[in-house]
C-alpha cells in the first residue's frame, strides 16, 4: 500500500494509485450488483490497433521518420508516430508536424495522440495549439487538451482550463476540475460543491472524492449529505464516506503535480482521460 503522507506526482486516476481511487474497494456480491450503466463501451478494434500506443516498434528511429509516418501512414501508424514525437527532444519540426498533421487528422485519435505529445513537448505554439484544441468536435480530444495545457503551464492557461468546466463532456469537465483544484485546492469548494450535483454520476463521484480535500464545514455536510442518500449510487455513496474520513491537508499533498499519469505502464493508458481499450 502506498504511503498515504507521500506527495506525488500523479493524479487521483484509478490506474495510478487504485486505493485512493473513487469505487476503490467496492465488493460486489454478484453480476447483478456490478454497475454498467456508466459510459463505457464494447469496441471492435483489431489486435494491432490496439497496439498503436506502443511506440516501441519507433524506438530509436529519427524525427524525420516519425514525422513521415505521421503524414503518410495508415491510421495505426499516424497515432504511433504522434505519441513517439512526444517522447523525442523538442525540435521545431516535431511540433509543427503535430500541429500542421496530427491536430488536423480525420482520425480523432490521431488528434488526441498530437495533443498529447505537444503537452509533453511543451512551448508557447505547443500551448496555443491546445487552447484550439479546446474546441474539438472529438470529446477526448478536448478533454487530451486540458491535460496538455495542465501540463505546459497549469497557471498560464487557467481561463482556459476554468472555460471547459462548462463542456457538455464528463471527461473535459473532471479533468478541468482536477487541474485547478492542483492550483486553487481549497478556494475551490464552490466549483467543487455544484459539480456533486451534476447530472453525470461520474462527475459527481469526482467532485465529491476531491471535496477530501476542503477543510470547511460545508465540504463536510455535503460529503455527509451524500454519504447517506440512499438515491445516489453506491459508489458515490462510498466514495463520500471514504472522503469524510480523509485528512484534507494529506490529501492535497497528493496533487501536486500534472493531470497526467506519467507512472502507467499500459499501453494506452498514459493518460487521465484516456478511453478504455476493452
Amino acid at each position: 500500500m502506498r504511503d498515504p503522507d507521500e506527495a506525488t506526482d500523479g493524479p487521483t486516476d484509478p490506474r495510478v494509485h487504485p486505493e485512493e481511487s473513487p469505487g476503490f474497494g467496492e465488493e460486489p456480491d454478484g453480476l447483478e450488483d456490478i454497475e454498467v450503466s456508466r459510459d463505457v463501451t464494447i469496441g471492435d478494434a483489431s489486435p494491432r490497433e490496439l497496439q498503436a500506443t506502443d511506440t516501441a516498434p519507433l524506438r530509436g528511429t529519427d524525427a524525420a521518420a516519425k514525422i513521415e509516418d505521421l503524414v503518410d501512414g495508415d491510421p495505426v501508424e499516424r497515432r504511433r508516430a504522434a505519441l513517439a514525437l512526444g517522447e523525442g527532444r523538442p525540435s521545431e519540426a516535431a511540433v509543427d508536424a503535430l500541429i500542421d498533421h496530427g491536430l488536423a487528422d480525420d482520425d480523432a485519435d490521431v488528434r488526441q495522440f498530437a495533443v498529447e505529445a505537444l503537452g509533453e513537448l511543451g512551448g508557447g505554439r505547443a500551448g496555443e495549439a491546445a487552447v484550439a484544441a479546446c474546441d474539438d468536435p472529438d470529446p477526448w480530444v478536448r478533454a487530451e487538451a486540458v491535460v496538455a495545457l495542465d501540463r505546459i503551464d497549469r497557471g498560464g492557461y487557467a481561463a482556459t482550463i476554468e472555460a471547459a468546466l462548462d463542456d457538455d463532456h464528463h471527461a473535459v469537465v473532471r479533468n478541468a476540475m482536477v487541474s485547478l483544484f492542483k492550483s486553487r485546492g481549497e478556494a475551490l469548494l464552490p466549483v467543487l460543491l455544484e459539480l456533486s450535483h451534476a447530472e453525470s454520476e461520474r462527475l459527481r463521484e469526482w467532485a465529491i472524492h476531491l471535496l477530501a480535500g476542503v477543510d470547511d464545514e460545508r465540504a463536510l455536510d455535503r460529503l455527509e449529505a451524500v454519504a447517506g442518500d440512499e438515491t445516489e449510487p453506491k459508489v458515490v455513496r462510498s466514495t463520500a464516506a471514504r472522503a469524510i474520513d480523509a485528512d484534507p491537508g494529506k490529501f492535497r499533498r497528493q496533487f501536486s503535480g500534472g493531470t497526467e499519469n506519467d507512472s502507467a505502464d499500459l499501453p494506452g493508458e498514459s493518460t487521465l482521460n484516456r478511453r478504455p481499450d476493452l
